[in-house]
Formats: C-alpha cells, sequence, structure tokens
C-alpha cells in the first residue's frame, strides 16, 4: 500500500479533475479492499461487488476525505459500513473469516523456490485456520494491524476504541492465536 503521502498526491490531483489518477487508488488498494470485504461475505463474486461498491462510494466522497488520518483507514470505513449494510439487507448471512496474510517482510524476502513457496502456503493455511478459531472481534484487530498496516490510533477510530483498549485487545488476539498455532503444531 502506498503512503499517505503519495495517497494525498494522487487525491489531489484527482479532485483537480484528473480523474484517471483514482486508478492508481484502486490499484493500489484493491487487494486491501477485496480481503477485508471477504471477512464480511464469504462469496467471491458478492465481495467483488462490494468492493467495486466501496471503491465507487470513495470516489464519490473523495473530497471529504482530509486527510487527518490514513486513507487506507478512511477507506476501510466505507468497507465497514457498505459491508454491514450489505448484511443487513441479507438476515441470514454470516460473517466469515477469510485468509489472513501475516507472513513476515522477511519471509518474502527468500527467493520463490517451490519448496519456500509451499512453506508460506502451508503457513497462511495454519494461520487462515487459527485466525477462524479466534473472537471476531480479536481476527478483526489483528488483521487491521498487521494486513492493513493501521496504527493502534487507528484501529481505535475504526473500532471505536480507545488506543490503550486497543492494545490490549490485540495483545490478548496475539497470545491466543500464539496458543492457538502452538496447539497445532504440538498435536
Amino acid at each position: 500500500m502506498g503512503d499517505q503521502q503519495d495517497d494525498m498526491v494522487v487525491i489531489q490531483q484527482v479532485l483537480q479533475g484528473r480523474q484517471a489518477a483514482y486508478a492508481i487508488l484502486v490499484e493500489r488498494y484493491q487487494r486491501y479492499v477485496f480481503t477485508l470485504v471477504l471477512r464480511y461475505v464469504p462469496n467471491r463474486e458478492v465481495a467483488e461487488e462490494l468492493a467495486q461498491d466501496v471503491f465507487i462510494k470513495a470516489y464519490r466522497c473523495l473530497a471529504d476525505f482530509k486527510g487527518s488520518s490514513k486513507f487506507s483507514t478512511w477507506l476501510y470505513t466505507i468497507v465497514n459500513t457498505t459491508c454491514l449494510s450489505y448484511l443487513r439487507k441479507k438476515p441470514d448471512a454470516t460473517v466469515l473469516l477469510e485468509e489472513e496474510r501475516m507472513i513476515t517482510i522477511a519471509d518474502r524476502a527468500f527467493a520463490e523456490t517451490p519448496l519456500t513457496k509451499m512453506e508460506q502456503q502451508a503457513r497462511q493455511r495454519m494461520i487462515s485456520i487459527a485466525m477462524q478459531q479466534l473472537h471476531e472481534d480479536e481476527a478483526r484487530i489483528l488483521s487491521l494491524y498487521y494486513q492493513g498496516d493501521q496504527s493502534v490510533d487507528e484501529i481505535g477510530v475504526i473500532t471505536g476504541l480507545t488506543a490503550s483498549n486497543v492494545k490490549v485487545k490485540l495483545y490478548r488476539a496475539r497470545q491466543k492465536l500464539k496458543g492457538i498455532l502452538a496447539g497445532k503444531v504440538d498435536s
């Protein structure tokens, strides 16, 4: 994901009439948005439609983005409201967790040999299974922190929690995930 300064430059270009520059933001955040939408809606086709809706809403409201938080934080709130609105219309829908990307940058630095790729995929599957065993709020906070690259303060804005509460929940979620993963490795 791009940094805030780069995002602000692109946003200013769009607001000044260069609408094609919006494609840069879409490309930069499409995977992020799609992954978040999949947390709410397990159906890939519906998730794709909702992700498109998110970008359309973001485009229409771009002038409202003030830059006081990261663009990704602002975008997350649009994802959240869009998905919750969709789910309210479908009372039988459930919120499921999709794969989590909690592999460190050091892991990505390794060469893409078939063995390393297989190890990474196995690790991702293990983390995904473990994340599904967490409470929805715990999984969301971990996802925002590690995948969404959100700060504790930004997670607080998104979730409505205080920064200290986010820190406690993040710590507990990490410990719980660690315990779940340790149990899987031992068994």
